[in-house]
């Protein structure tokens, strides 16, 4: 069997762009991928990073030699040593296609190869639910309490994000500047949300890495009244250091990991125990053979993980493989009130088979769903073929 085809698309969905490629092989058997860099920017970026890396190594090559594909990546391109979110969002898209294929070949899921489930149920918690105008904190209570009654029993919030309405992005906090008004606004959103959900709902906060270490120690300490399932992103990635320091004196578990890239990346921040909950990002950190390496050493360390899951459908459909045969899984983040075209980008997206805030551990081979060529054809960025 060999690759004969790859095709790469950037979707757009309404400000959220998935890149995606397709793989094609001479027994007509498919694989398909996605980098998680839809939001923020470089979704075309890492589609031209897709066509480059598919041309140099994938095309002609055994889709079932995923290890030695991979391998290439990372010896022969020189920036896979040290490689950022564009680069492995390149790669981690073709190693889904390549599993996808690899599991359609002989016709078993992709966690068959991983050791099997261990779960037939994931547990979900949704992110990406309060609605971009909402800018008071009585608001987002109310958000909040609507999203439980939708049936999710774990929800995260991002109290120091403000979207952008003219260009239509989250603005974070720049230059590390985080005032006391934004310290004691954290606290009375967050308090006004626990106080919406109740004690049984688990709530997650995300600061995405915006502040100071002492200050993020300080907005930390402060939550610890509110019984946060975690406490992700307090300090930026570069300062694994900071995350130890943190770690030990905020009592609330510290996640963090969407930054981080390979298990080479990881290895720093796992052996420094400055967290509690890694989460690689199945479309960014290098792939699934990387989600599964990161989720085993974190294991080794008393760790549990959750990957982040910060994409389209086809994202959730690998993310789902991990979660169902990781033995240290916490949860899986789920973005379950994104535009309809954002699900359409596949034919039997998982997210509409969301009950009460879980996903049953699909059959079907491959990452399990298939793409929706009459959604996304008109976003093609490229066509390679083997000559």
């Amino acid at each position: 069997m060999k690759v004969i085809e790859a095709n790469v698309y950037v979707v757009d969905t309404g400000g959220f762009c998935p890149p995606i490629v397709e793989l094609i092989t001479d027994e007509g058997i498919s694989g398909i991928g996605e980098g998680a860099v839809g939001f923020g920017i470089g979704c075309h970026a890492a589609g031209t990073m897709m066509s480059e890396l598919a041309e140099n190594f994938v095309l002609g090559k055994n889709p079932l030699d995923i290890n030695n594909i991979w391998n290439d990546f990372y010896f022969h391109t020189f920036w896979g040593k040290g490689g950022g979110p564009i680069f492995y969002a390149a790669v981690s898209a073709l190693e889904h296609a390549l599993w996808d294929i690899k599991g359609k070949a002989l016709n078993v899921p992709v966690y068959e190869f991983f050791g099997g489930k261990q779960r037939d149920t994931i547990t979900l918690y949704a992110n990406d639910w309060g609605d971009k105008g909402f800018v008071h904190p009585e608001e987002m209570a109310e958000r909040a309490a609507e999203v439980v009654e939708d049936g999710f029993h774990c929800i995260k919030m991002y109290p120091l994000s403000k979207y952008d309405p003219v260009r239509n992005l989250t603005r974070h906090i720049k230059n590390r500047k985080v005032t006391r008004e934004d310290e004691r606004m954290t606290h009375k959103v967050v308090g006004l949300v626990r106080d919406a959900i109740g004690p049984d709902v688990e709530l997650m906060v995300d600061t995405t890495a915006e502040g100071p270490a002492d200050v993020m120690t300080r907005i930390g300490k402060s939550l610890e009244e509110f019984d946060l399932f975690w406490f992700e992103e307090p300090v930026d990635a570069f300062d694994v250091n900071a995350y130890r320091l943190l770690h030990d004196k905020v009592n609330i578990p510290i996640a963090a990991g969407e930054r981080f890239y390979t298990r080479y990346g990881f290895r720093g921040l796992i052996e420094s125990r400055g967290v509690d909950i890694v989460q690689p990002d199945p479309g960014t950190c290098g792939g699934l053979r990387e989600v599964w390496n990161i989720g085993n050493m974190a294991e080794a360390y008393s760790m549990r993980i959750a990957p982040h899951n910060c994409g389209g459908p086809i994202l959730t459909a690998a993310s789902v493989q991990m979660a169902a045969c990781l033995t240290n899984l916490a949860m899986l983040e789920v973005f379950p009130y994104r535009p309809q075209m954002h699900y359409d980008i596949v034919e039997n997206p998982l997210e509409k088979t969301i009950t009460d805030g879980k996903l049953a551990v699909p059959k079907a081979p491959g990452l399990g769903v298939t793409l929706n060529h009459k959604t996304v054809e008109p976003f093609r960025t490229a066509h390679l073929s083997v000559k």
